[in-house]
């Protein structure tokens, strides 16, 4: 593997850190108003996904045709600015929105670059390290924003403002990698050809639509806690809620680490079995009513969606850098997953909005990934059509 990878870990260390600093400051932001509308944080949630969808067809060419060390420093100052945009009190939604720009050229730049630092046998170990690292920073930046913030919402955005620069400059020492010649005509016409011919890959059909599936129930389950744990727990500022969501941190952590061990690409249909467990345990989770086991649910929980999402991430990168593109790859999943993660949240702020308790969507989303697994796995080839066979 090669050591480039380290400067990647900390430049990535740093930008994750700060995007959830930056939400933890939005919340606090938000949970310091008299009487904020319970539609409101979803709907943050929302306007940050938007970006994924809207500029997929754009993203991973534009990741593949530079140096994807260089986008990676554009999208940091983009992320930066969505920050100082908070800090100036422009609508909360409408600077999220650009921290999410930002975050949208950002991910496919760096994963894409995984395949150029590490081989086939060592691509699965790179994405634990980089999900482990990823983790890392979205608990320490979800304790450390959210307690800043409820000190002050000022100091908490100039300090991820300060974290978005760092990591730009940490980038400068990454090689300058590859670069793929995109055809020209329409970029969304040649999205649309690239993502038919990628679906038509049983194994990449798969990964795409079990990873679509994990983000929506994540993305759900964390704007459902920030209802629930006031509710059911009594938790009521930003710092007390980021120290709950940290066990399902620490979760992915543990779980990224295994899964290289118990899933490898070549047995990539292992990855449905966590599937499974992550929805039963998110139907756990609505009946809890106590700090403690509500913390080992979400270790449990967060485990679970590491030994899922790590060898799909893998797959997904290997199968583009062969085909269209690995940040092409990585930016058709962003659509998808952030297309399923939109419709989950934006479901789930109707809800809100229609007093439906957080309880009762914690049920009815364990019931919905459970049913949406079982229909994706139904329709897998067997072992015998697969290119992954058990």
């Amino acid at each position: 593997m090669n050591k480039s990878i380290y400067p990647l870990l900390v430049a990535q260390f740093l930008s994750a850190f700060a995007d959830n600093a930056i939400l933890f400051t939005v919340i606090a932001m938000v949970m310091q108003q008299a009487e904020p509308a319970s539609w409101y944080v979803p709907a943050l949630q929302s306007v940050f996904l938007v970006a994924f969808v809207a500029l997929a067809p754009w993203a991973g060419g534009f990741a593949d045709s530079q140096p994807k060390s260089r986008v990676l420093i554009i999208a940091n100052l983009i992320k930066a600015g969505g920050a100082g945009l908070l800090l100036i009190k422009v609508e909360p939604l409408l600077a999220y929105c650009l921290v999410g720009v930002g975050a949208t050229l950002y991910s496919p730049a760096k994963y894409g670059i995984l395949p150029e630092l590490a081989g086939h046998d060592a691509l699965v170990k790179a994405n634990s390290w980089v999900e482990g690292s990823t983790i890392l920073a979205i608990l320490t930046g979800m304790l450390v924003g959210a307690k800043l913030a409820d000190q002050s919402v000022t100091w908490a955005l100039l300090a991820t403002i300060g974290l978005y620069s760092v990591s730009a400059a940490t980038t400068l020492f990454l090689p300058t990698g590859m670069r793929k010649t995109i055809g020209g005509g329409s970029k969304i016409l040649l999205f649309y050809r690239e993502v038919k011919d990628f679906l038509s890959v049983p194994r990449s059909r798969f990964a795409v639509l079990g990873a679509s599936l994990f983000w929506a129930a994540a993305a759900s389950v964390r704007v459902i806690i920030i209802a629930w744990a006031p509710l059911v727990l009594m938790l009521h500022n930003a710092s007390d809620i980021a120290n709950l969501t940290l066990f399902l941190a620490l979760g992915i952590i543990a779980g990224s680490a295994l899964a290289p061990h118990l899933i490898p690409l070549e047995h990539l249909r292992r990855a449905r079995i966590p599937a499974y467990a992550m929805s039963a345990l998110i139907v756990s989770l609505s009946f809890t009513d106590a700090i403690w086991p509500a913390r080992g649910v979400l270790f449990l929980m967060g485990t679970a969606g590491g030994l899922f999402i790590v060898p799909i991430n893998a797959a997904l990168q290997e199968i583009g850098q062969q085909s269209i593109g690995s940040g092409g790859a990585v930016a058709m999943q962003n659509f998808f997953q952030n297309a399923a993660m939109l419709l989950a949240v934006g479901c789930y702020t109707l809800a809100a909005a229609e007093q439906v308790t957080p309880v009762a969507a914690l049920v009815g989303l364990g019931v919905i990934l459970f049913t949406a697994t079982t229909l994706v796995v139904w329709h897998l080839p067997d072992s015998a059509q697969s290119s992954s066979p058990e």
